[in-house]
């Protein structure tokens, strides 16, 4: 089987990678305002440069080409600023406002994919992404709330993780995984330090702990993300991560004490049904097409 070719361990990759993406949201809602932006972002990308020492042998043996450097280094400079927006936002508003509107970046990917990698985008998926949209829309209803410079934030935040994750997607047909993971926390951590710099205020130990558990979960998450992007199409794997709303709600509710809104909820529904919905289509067509090889087209 191609390794294109394996929607379903694509899908489980990429399920893993929302719960630990959700890890890193709790953790650094709970250390909140009390570190800059850019300083937390910073330390949290600093003490994940321990989990390097095991991709260092595969970085040297990959022997990089120029384009290939030039594309880590673009993708260093996109994530760079997404973190940045992502830890102010996280500071500002709501767990469920913020996956909420993190889902415009996976639509990005989506359509980006389609557009720029070629990658296929037959009319059922499309439809579930454009619903999956639509939940999102009911969650934020623009027009009907206040708008927060959070929110604000996250749009930028949307558009930078798109562009890093369609780079991402283009490399990972070319290295391994530890190679892409390993140039991002060096890439990442090399752009941040100026910001940082400029911001920067005392920190205490708890503080660091807290963002060093943030470092081991967002590397595990980029990992994940990394192997789902080589097992599966984009166009499959991305509608998996709206399930992260669903944990964002009940995060927010049940250690933040948030409210939960009932919009959020209803937003969560459409989205959840859009996922089933093209879950079952594409498990109907495997069995139609391809029942013995355990195949799906892309």
């Amino acid at each position: 089987m191609a390794a294109q070719d394996r929607p379903l361990i694509g899908m489980f990759w990429m399920v893993l990678t929302g719960l630990n993406f959700v890890a890193v949201t709790a953790i650094v809602k709970h250390v909140g305002s009390d570190v800059p932006a850019a300083q937390g972002a910073f330390l949290r990308y600093l003490l994940g440069l321990v989990f390097l020492i095991p991709m260092i042998r595969p970085i040297m043996a990959a022997h990089l080409t120029k384009r290939q450097l030039k594309l880590f280094a673009g993708r260093g400079v996109v994530h760079t600023i997404a973190v940045i927006l992502w830890f102010y936002a996280m500071a500002r508003i709501p767990i469920a406002d913020v996956t909420a509107m993190n889902y415009l970046s996976p639509v990005y990917v989506t359509l980006g994919a389609a557009l720029l990698l070629k990658e296929a985008l037959p009319p059922r998926r499309l439809a579930a992404v454009v619903m999956a949209l639509l939940g999102a829309i009911i969650i934020l209803r623009p027009g009907f709330r206040e708008i927060d410079p959070g929110h604000i934030a996250m749009l930028g935040t949307a558009l930078m993780f798109a562009a890093g994750y369609l780079i991402a997607k283009q490399l990972s047909g070319e290295v391994s995984a530890a190679v892409v993971v390993g140039m991002l926390s060096i890439t990442v951590t090399i752009g941040l330090a100026p910001f940082a710099w400029v911001v920067w205020v005392p920190v205490s130990w708890a503080d660091v702990g807290w963002l060093f558990l943030v470092a081991c979960f967002a590397t595990a998450g980029h990992y994940s993300m990394t192997l789902a992007f080589a097992s599966a199409p984009l166009t499959v794997t991305q509608p998996v991560t709206f399930l992260q709303l669903v944990w964002a709600v009940l995060l927010g509710a049940l250690v933040f004490g948030e409210p939960v809104d009932g919009w959020v909820v209803f937003g969560g529904a459409v989205i959840m049904a859009s996922i089933s919905f093209i879950t079952w289509r594409e498990a109907v067509a495997k069995r139609r097409i391809t029942p013995t090889a355990h195949q799906t087209k892309g």
